[in-house]
């Protein structure tokens, strides 16, 4: 399964949870790891860390929204790169 994880600046929460999970991570506002409709094509599953950025891809890429799953993770941008309490929030996530 090809898993997505989506954040806004792709600096701790989707990179702690690509790395902890297995998956690629991306960037909705990140000029360097931006978002492409390639990468949503490629994934299965996509998770976001919050229901702004669900909106954003529906808004930049609407055909491709409407046929992935989406799940959001309902994470707050608090956390550093693999911080322990991140670690914690993602495995109960899933």
């Amino acid at each position: 399964m090809n898993k997505l994880f989506i954040c806004n600046q792709s600096q701790n929460r989707s990179p702690t949870a690509a790395k902890l999970l297995g998956g690629k991570f991306t960037s909705l506002y990140n000029d360097e790891n931006r978002l492409t409709e390639e990468l949503l094509k490629e994934a299965d599953v996509v998770y976001v860390f919050e229901e702004i950025q669900r909106e954003e891809i529906g808004n930049r890429f609407p055909e491709q929204y409407i046929k992935k799953k989406i799940i959001n993770l309902d994470i707050q941008d608090i956390y550093q790169y693999n911080q322990p309490e991140l670690i914690k929030e993602l495995l109960e996530a899933f």
